[in-house]
């Protein structure tokens, strides 16, 4: 295999889905030297059968917002690859949502769910629809013809969809309402996310947090280090980093900053109970604005137009979106004393923040593995609903622990260099390459 033929290729092919494109040139390059030695991959063209998506579902969404004007927004599921298992990942709804980011997001799920060691395959979907500022009425409606577009190329064994950015529990349960009157059935596994009452599974909407900090205390652990008392900056404040500011206070970190799109608050103290919880309304608020936050709690300072790195930290935790901390970033950061950096976003950092950190020599940790935690436990909620059964917080925590040990340790395996640093990029892209290579080659040329 030859990266940059393979690329000039694609890039022919797709041009301008940058996100895209540099998603596959970052896996591509930690596996080359991999690929190269099994002569069985390239006779098969492994490589060039799974960059391309299997299927691509495109869709126009038809509306009525409050005033009763109609409004319309395209709708896309992308499945990329069901070689171990059926099409799963989550749905986005942003207004920057497009192709590319999709395509991105299902190739980098395609690996991240073939690390959980979970039979799943990678997938993807949203739509614009930019929920900030919208009613709940209003979402309600868009959720329902996003469904009626979708519903019929999705099921248990098929294609299982989760919530993802602009997408919890609410429009979850908004799609599920509108799918199981399409298709006439009450069936549970359908969708991931769900509410309790209805098949969803405990500690799922804290797992994609709680398993970032998992993994971060392994990487620590293997470096000789500790979390506890680490100062720790998130950038976001929804969902994905209100769990991991819950689970790093609780492991004994200082949470000592969040940040929105209109910038960053300093949050000397750390996290309270009162202060988490808060967290979750302003996500609940569609205003997208972490100010409040500091008008709420008078220990906090708001910076106005800055990001979460220019605060000094120990840890940083990108929990927003993709490519949201670049090299200027992780310069501020290394700079000021950070140790350790990992993606609880997808593809939160550029690739020149990423090398960045690598030539310093920190921990540093893909996406791909970090924020496994949240898929992984969609997946035992798929296991609970296919049993009709349903564990305990307990004992879903647990086997979440297991998971994200297990994904450590294949990052481990595959990413130790001779001299010692583990390089976690390489070794989450070659470990779930491995797993998904085998199948789609002993599946044969299909």
């Amino acid at each position: 295999m030859k990266v940059q033929t393979i690329m000039a290729e694609l890039e022919r092919k797709h041009p301008g889905e940058n996100e895209y494109l540099q998603a596959v040139q970052e896996v591509l390059e930690s596996i080359e030297e991999v690929y190269n030695l099994h002569p069985e991959f390239e006779k098969a063209k492994i490589i060039e059968r799974m960059v391309e998506p299997d299927r691509i579902f495109t869709f126009r969404v038809t509306w009525v917002d409050d005033r009763g004007e109609i409004q319309t927004n395209l709708g896309y599921r992308i499945q990329f690859n069901s070689a171990i298992g059926p099409y799963k990942g989550g749905i986005r709804f942003h207004k920057a949502v497009n192709p590319s980011m999709l395509k991105f997001l299902g190739f980098e799920q395609t690996f991240k769910n073939a690390l959980t060691t979970l039979p799943m395959g990678g997938a993807k979907g949203g739509s614009d629809f930019d929920p900030v500022g919208k009613s709940d009425a209003e979402i309600m409606r868009f959720c329902q013809a996003f469904m009626w577009e979708l519903w019929n190329n999705i099921g248990p064994d098929t294609d299982v969809p989760a919530g993802d950015v602009g997408v919890g529990g609410r429009e979850i349960g908004y799609m599920y309402g509108m799918y199981k009157k399409l298709a006439r059935e009450y069936n549970t596994g359908v969708l991931t996310g769900k509410g309790m009452t209805w098949g969803g599974s405990l500690i799922r909407p804290e797992a994609t947090g709680f398993g970032a900090l998992y993994f971060v205390e392994h990487m620590l652990a293997k470096a000789g280090k500790s979390i506890q008392g680490a100062t720790v900056a998130i950038s976001g404040f929804g969902n994905v980093a209100w769990g991991a500011a819950t689970k790093a206070t609780e492991l004994g970190a200082k949470v000592i900053a969040i940040s929105g799109p209109d910038g960053v608050v300093y949050n000397p103290e750390g996290m309270n109970q009162q202060k988490l919880d808060y967290m979750l309304v302003l996500r609940a608020s569609n205003q997208n604005v972490v100010a409040p936050f500091a008008e709420k709690f008078p220990d906090a300072t708001f910076i106005p137009g800055k990001k979460a790195w220019s605060i000094k930290c120990d840890i940083a935790l990108p929990c927003a979106f993709q490519n949201e901390l670049n090299g200027d970033d992780a310069a501020e950061l290394l700079a000021n004393g950070t140790w350790c950096a990992a993606e609880v976003s997808n593809m939160g950092c550029t690739p020149e923040a990423i090398a960045a950190f690598q030539s310093a020599g920190i921990l540093f940790a893909p996406g791909k593995a970090v924020n496994a935690g949240g898929v992984a436990t969609s997946g035992l909620e798929m296991t609970q609903n296919a049993m009709h059964i349903s564990w305990s917080a307990a004992e879903v925590d647990q086997k979440l622990h297991y998971i994200m040990e297990s994904i450590h340790a294949a990052c481990v395996k595959y990413g130790t260099q001779e001299d010692g640093y583990i390089n976690y990029v390489k070794g989450a892209n070659i470990a779930g390459f491995m797993k998904v290579a085998q199948a789609m080659l002993e599946q044969g040329i299909v």
